[in-house]
This record gives structure tokens, C-alpha cells and sequence, in this order.
């Protein structure tokens, strides 16, 4: 460790231009900055320390997991979020655990499960292999049949997967479009329905609000033979703080 790596980390919290000049510096260091940056990071504000798990991601060194998982109880919900993602990203197994707590305290702060953090944690977790969404048979036939490298489903069968999901108790939470040719994977407009849950209302009520929501989506969605749908749903057991651990 040098004076010169700790003022890097410090300038992390910087202005933008100083801020990326030393985080394409620590990352081109490499291995030797990363513990530089886990001692510095308890004196780095938000920005900062969003840059520094920017760092870890990119160096890929696994001695930044547990300051990655002291990231779970920030007071900043994207530095929780981004931390989530980031131990998903680098294959950080020891933080199941502390991921699911994390989750647990995202639903006793009431934050709603299609916001950004839960999101993100239930991503981490599902890439960790402590949770597996529910894909019904249909859906899951459905996506085998489109190209290997597509974000999703063909949308001419974005109504099917919908009602697939909501037989199976699903509840779709948002889609996404894309256009996939010959130059590569563009993101597509698409419309944007007004939904604001209750998510106190009984599950059965969710799912077809759900259903309705998305098949209205889905008759104003683009259509082509090179536009595929994307879709975020949960199960009854992402809002049970018991369940999530099963």
C-alpha cells in the first residue's frame, strides 16, 4: 500500500472527472489497490463508495467480500443495491446470509418489491443460487425457442407468458423491450401503465391486477419479428420474510 493508492481512493469521492480518473487507476492496479480501497471506504460518502464497488467489480478480487457485505446496512439505498449486485456479480457465497437479511429489512421498510433494491438483492440472490423463480412450463418452452443471446421472449408471445405467469400465481412487475439484429441489441420504447400496487391486498388480487395490467401492455407493446419482451416477475414468497430463506 502507497500514499499514492490512498489518495486515489480518497479522489474517488471527487468530482466526476478526478472521481473516473482514479477508478480507471485502481483498476488498472489491480489487486494490490483493493486493500487500499477496503480501509478507505468507511470515510468515503455515497459517491464515492458507489465508485469503489465499481472497483471491486472490476478488479474481481474476492478479499473485497466482506466490505461488500458491511455495504448491506448503508444508510443509501443504491450503495445496499449496488453491493447486493456486486456480491451476486463476483460470486461472493458467503453472503447469502447477509443478502437475505437484506431482503428481510427491504420489506420491514415497507420499500415496495419492484423498487430498485429488492430488485437488485433478489437478482443477487437468484444468481447465487439461494433463490430460484418460479418459470412455468409455457414460459420456459416459449424462451427456449427464441436466439441464444435474446433478452427475453419474442413479443408476439408476450400475452401467452403473461397469462402463463398469473395461472401460475406470478406476478408480473415490468417489461422491457428490445430489438436484436444483424448490429446488435438496441432497447425499445415501449408503454409505460400506471400501476401502484397495494401490496398489503391479498396475492390472489395481485396477480390478476397484474394479468390486467400487462395484457393492456402488452396490446400496445412493439411488435416484429426482432423485438423480444422482457419480463420481471415475483412469487408470494418474495414479499414472506420466512420464505425467502427456503
Amino acid at each position: 500500500m502507497t500514499p499514492h493508492i490512498e489518495t486515489l481512493v480518497q479522489q474517488l469521492d471527487g468530482k466526476a472527472e478526478e472521481s473516473y480518473d482514479a477508478r480507471a487507476e485502481l483498476i488498472w492496479i489491480g489487486a494490490d489497490a483493493i486493500p487500499a480501497v477496503i480501509d478507505g471506504l468507511p470515510s468515503l460518502g455515497g459517491f464515492g463508495q458507489l465508485t469503489a464497488i465499481e472497483v471491486f467489480e472490476e478488479v474481481g478480487d474476492p478479499r473485497c467480500g466482506p466490505a461488500l457485505i458491511g455495504l448491506l446496512d448503508s444508510d443509501n439505498p443504491t450503495v445496499r443495491e449496488w453491493a447486493a449486485t456486486a456480491l451476486a456479480s463476483l460470486g461472493i457465497h458467503g453472503a447469502i446470509e447477509p443478502l437475505r437479511r437484506a431482503y428481510r429489512a427491504c420489506l420491514e421498510r415497507a420499500i415496495p418489491p419492484d423498487s430498485t433494491e429488492p430488485a437488485g438483492i433478489r437478482w443477487a440472490l437468484t444468481e447465487l443460487g439461494a433463490r430460484t423463480p418460479v418459470v412455468p412450463p409455457l414460459t420456459a418452452r416459449l424462451r427456449a425457442s427464441a436466439a441464444d443471446d435474446a433478452p427475453g421472449w419474442p413479443s408476439a408471445h408476450f400475452p401467452e407468458i403473461v397469462n402463463d405467469l398469473a395461472d401460475h400465481a406470478q406476478v408480473v412487475l415490468c417489461a422491457q423491450f428490445w430489438r436484436v439484429d444483424a448490429d446488435g441489441t438496441y432497447g425499445v420504447p415501449g408503454p409505460r401503465p400506471d400501476w401502484e400496487p397495494d401490496w398489503a391486498a391479498p396475492w390472489e388480487h395481485l396477480v390478476e391486477e397484474s394479468r390486467a395490467r400487462s395484457l393492456l401492455e402488452a396490446a400496445e407493446a412493439p411488435a416484429g419479428d426482432d423485438i423480444f419482451v422482457a419480463l420481471t416477475w415475483i412469487d408470494r414468497t418474495d414479499l414472506l420474510r420466512g420464505e425467502v430463506e427456503d
